[in-house]
C-alpha cells in the first residue's frame, strides 16, 4: 500500500510490523512503489499463458485481414499494451500503424524498448497515458481514430480493472463510429449455481460444538447478506465432489466489444430447473473471450474439470475463476423452476436467486455487510473459524490447561478463544481488540494495547492463561505472527509465577519443491510468440534485486500443486514461555534432495504447539506423499522463496539446498538465504 508524498520525490508505504501488529507508514525513495508493482506483477505469468497469446494472434490476424478486405489503411489502437506484445502481433499480421497505450511508466518505457528491439518502432507509437486522455487529431496523440481495437484489460471477474468504462471511452473518443473490428470481439459470462458446504465456510460462520454446548453465531452474524466483493480462486483446484450443482451452466450475459459499450449498471437473468434438491449457496462464475466475430477462436477461463481431459487445461494466474456468495442460503428442490440474476456495474458482479414466478420488481441490491465481521475476517479466516478440527485441537488444548480459577487473557484478532475459554469454565476472561470481534459473550473486551495494560485493567489479577490462536490480520508471511510472542514479552509483568502460555512455541518449517504452475509467475520469458521480450526480463530482474526482493513472498499453496523434493524440517524454534530474545536467532542447515525434479523454491509455514502432545500446522495439512505430493492448509499463506534459476535435482543425495536463517528481535522479520548445490 503506497502513496506518493510528492512528485518526484519519496513515497509513503504501509507495511506490516511484526514487532507491534501494526500498519507503519514508512518513507521509501520514489523507485521503490514501481519496483515492489513490477517485481510482484503477474507480467511474465501472462507472457508464458501460451493459449491466451496464440488465440490473441489469431484473433489479430483474422481482425487485419478483415480490415484490409475492405480496402482500408489498418490503423489499430492496443489499450494497456504492457510490453507491446499484441501491437507487434498487429504490425505483424499486417497492420499500418499501431497506437499503443500503457498508463504505467515503467511499463511504458520497457514497451518502448521492446518495439525498439523488434525493428517496429516505426510503426507503433507508445503513448505513455491513461486510455481516457488520449486524443485525435493533426496535434494530439493519434493522428487518427483506429479501426482495429486491441484490449487485454480484464481480471478474474472480467470488468474488475475497468473495462467497460475503458471500452465506452474509447468507442465514443478513439476507434471510428462504423465498421471498428474488435479483438477480443465479444466476452462471454458464465454461472452455475451450486451447495457446497467447503465453499459456504468461506462466506459464513457457521455453529459449532464446544465440550458439548452448541455455540451459535449471533442472529446479527447470521442475518448479514456479508460483503459483496468476488472470492477469485483457482478452481480447478477446488475437487469436483466438494460441491453439487443445482442448475445448469448458465450463459448470463456478453459484451460486444466491437459495438458503442455502456458502463451502466445492468442485470441479466437466466430460468432453468433444479437439477436436484439441496441448499443454494454459491455461484460459480467464469467467462469466455471470443477472438472472433464466428466464435472459432476462443479463450476460456472455465476450470480443469470442465474438460474431457483436465491435464489439457490451460494454466493461468492472471485470470482465475470467480465464486459469488449468495445473501441468504436457500433450499431448493428438484424440478423448481429458479431465476439466477446477475447484476453489474462498472467493476463488480453480484448474483441472487428466486423462484421462476417470483416478479422482479427492482433489481436485486448489492450485497451488504451490516454485522462488521465480513469487513475485517477475509474469506480464509471464515474457512478458517470454521474448521471443526481446527476448533477441536484449540478446544482440547484450553480444556486441558484451564481451571476454575483461571484468569484468563486473548490476544489475537477476531478470535474465537476467549469465547471457547468461558464456555470451559474460566474464572475470568479477557480478550485485547485489536481487531472487531462479534462473538464476544461473557468475555471483557479490552481496547487497548498490550504494552499499555496494566493490572487494574484485569481488576487487579494476574494472568494464569495467555492465550492466542495466532492470527493478526496484519500478517502478510508466516512468521509475521509472532507479534504473539511481543504481547507476551509485553506482559511479563501481568503473568502469574508458572503462567500457561498456549501456544507454548512455535516452529518455522521449510522444505524444497517443484511447482507444477507456480514457478511461471517468476520465470523470465526470453521469446514469446517468436518476439525478443528480454528487456521485460531484465526490468523483472532489476526489480526482483531492489533491496528486499530476495525475500519469500505469500501464497495460498493449496491452489497451487508442488512436490516435495527433500524431506522439511523444523529450522527455527520460538519459545514463548520465554521473552523475546535481544539477540539475533540463527539457523543453518541443508536440505539434502531425496526425490528427482526441477527445484522452483523453498516453502516456509509456521507450526504452533498448543500443549505437549497438541500442535497446529500454517502449512502442510498431513504427511508428504510417496511422490512429493504435498497437501496445504486452505486458510493461510505460505512463504514461497523463488530460485532465480531451477535446479535439477536427481534425487540421489548428491546435491541439497542450504540455508541460513536470522530472525532479528528488533524487525521481527526473518532474513534468508538459500542455496541449491552439489556436494
Amino acid at each position: 500500500m503506497c502513496t506518493a508524498a510528492a512528485a518526484g520525490m519519496k513515497t509513503f508505504c504501509g507495511r506490516a510490523n511484526p514487532t507491534t501488529g501494526a500498519l507503519d507508514w514508512v518513507e521509501e525513495s520514489e523507485e521503490y512503489d514501481y519496483h515492489q508493482e513490477i517485481a510482484r506483477s503477474c507480467y511474465a505469468d501472462m507472457l508464458h499463458d501460451h493459449d491466451r497469446n496464440e488465440k490473441y494472434y489469431q484473433g489479430i490476424r483474422a481482425a487485419v485481414a478483415r480490415v484490409r478486405a475492405r480496402g482500408e489503411k489498418v490503423v489499430v489502437l492496443d489499450i494497456g499494451t504492457g510490453t507491446g506484445l499484441l501491437s507487434m502481433m498487429a504490425v505483424t499480421a499486417g497492420a499500418d500503424l499501431c497506437y499503443a497505450v500503457e498508463v504505467f511508466k515503467p511499463m511504458a518505457d520497457a514497451a518502448q524498448c521492446i518495439v525498439e528491439k523488434n525493428g517496429f518502432s516505426d510503426k507503433i507509437k507508445i503513448i505513455n497515458k491513461h486510455s481516457t486522455e488520449v486524443t485525435v487529431g493533426p496535434d494530439g496523440d493519434m493522428q487518427m481514430r483506429a479501426n482495429v481495437l486491441v484490449t487485454e484489460l480484464f481480471d478474474t471477474e472480467l470488468i474488475g480493472e475497468g473495462a467497460l468504462p475503458s471500452y465506452e471511452h474509447a468507442h465514443h473518443n478513439l476507434v471510428q463510429v462504423c465498421g471498428c473490428e474488435a479483438v477480443p470481439h465479444r466476452a462471454t459470462v458464465y454461472a452455475q449455481l451450486v451447495e457446497s458446504d467447503l465453499l459456504w465456510s468461506w462466506a459464513q460462520l457457521q455453529p459449532m460444538d464446544v465440550d458439548g454446548t452448541r455455540l451459535v453465531p449471533p442472529p446479527a452474524v447470521g442475518r448479514c447478506a456479508g460483503a459483496h466483493s468476488v472470492c477469485d480462486i483457482q478452481l480447478s483446484q477446488v475437487p469436483a465432489h466438494s460441491f453439487t450443482p443445482l442448475g445448469p451452466l448458465c450463459t448470463m450475459f456478453s459484451v460486444d466489444f466491437s459495438k458503442p459499450v455502456s458502463s451502466a449498471s445492468q442485470c441479466h437473468s437466466a430460468r432453468f430447473a433444479a437439477q436436484s434438491s439441496g441448499r443454494a449457496q454459491v455461484v460459480l462464475s467464469w467467462w469466455d473471450i471470443d477472438m472472433d466475430p464466428g466464435g472459432t477462436i476462443v479463450c476460456t477461463m472455465a476450470p480443469s474439470w470442465t474438460y474431457p481431459q483436465p491435464d489439457m487445461a490451460p494454466w493461468r494466474d492472471h485470470w482465475m475463476q470467480s465464486v459469488y456468495f449468495l445473501p441468504v442460503e436457500r433450499r431448493v428442490t428438484e424440478g423448481e423452476d429458479l431465476t439466477l440474476t446477475v447484476c453489474h456495474d462498472d467493476y463488480s458482479l453480484w448474483f441472487s436467486i428466486s423462484p421462476d414466478d417470483q416478479t422482479m420488481r427492482a433489481p436485486p441490491c448489492r450485497p451488504c455487510c451490516t454485522c462488521q465481521a465480513h469487513l475485517v475476517w477475509t474469506r480464509p479466516r471464515f474457512g478458517e473459524l470454521n474448521d471443526s478440527h481446527r476448533t477441536e485441537s484449540y478446544v482440547s488444548a484450553l480444556r486441558s490447561v484451564l481451571k476454575a480459577d483461571s484468569v484468563c487473557l486473548g490476544v489475537s484478532d477476531g478470535s474465537l478463544l476467549p469465547v471457547f475459554a468461558h464456555m470451559l469454565g474460566a474464572k475470568k476472561v479477557s480478550h485485547i481488540v485489536l481487531e472487531a470481534n462479534s462473538m464476544t459473550g461473557g468475555v471483557q473486551l479490552l481496547e487497548i494495547r498490550p504494552d499499555q495494560l496494566t493490572s487494574s485493567d484485569l481488576g487487579g489479577e494476574q494472568i494464569s492463561v495467555l492465550m492466542g490462536e495466532p492470527y493478526f490480520s496484519t500478517s502478510l508471511l508466516p512468521w509475521h505472527s509472532l507479534f504473539f510472542w511481543y504481547c507476551r514479552t509485553a506482559l511479563a509483568g501481568l503473568l502469574q509465577p508458572g503462567a500457561t502460555i498456549l501456544p507454548c512455541s512455535a516452529s518455522l518449517h521449510i522444505v524444497a519443491v517443484e511447482f507444477q504452475d507456480l514457478w511461471r509467475i517468476r520465470a523470465p520469458c526470453g521469446t514469446c510468440e517468436g518476439f525478443d521480450v528480454r528487456p521485460m526480463d531484465e526490468m523483472v530482474q532489476k526489480s526482483l534485486d531492489f533491496r528486499e526482493s530476495r525475500e519469500a513472498e505469500p501464497h495460498p499453496l493449496w491452489e497451487y500443486p508442488c512436490r516435495a523434493l527433500t524431506p522439511p524440517t523444523a529450522a527455527m524454534t520460538f519459545d514463548f514461555t520465554q521473552c523475546v530474545s535481544q539477540q539475533p536467532i540463527t539457523s543453518q542447515g541443508s536440505l539434502p534432495f531425496t526425490r528427482s525434479g526441477c527445484c522452483h523454491g523453498v516453502v516456509l509455514w509456521m507450526e504452533y504447539q498448543l500443549t505437549d502432545d497438541i500442535t497446529v500446522s500454517m502449512g502442510l495439512s498431513g504427511p508428504i506423499g510417496e511422490q512429493g505430493e504435498c497437501e496445504w492448509k486452505r486458510h493461510r499463506k505460505q512463504g514461497v522463496f523463488f530460485f532465480r534459476s531451477p535446479w535439477e535435482s536427481s534425487g540421489d543425495g548428491r546435491a541439497s539446498v542450504s540455508y541460513s536463517l536470522t530472525f532479528e528481535p528488533s524487525l521481527g522479520d526473518i532474513k534468508m538465504e538459500f542455496t541449491a548445490e552439489s556436494l
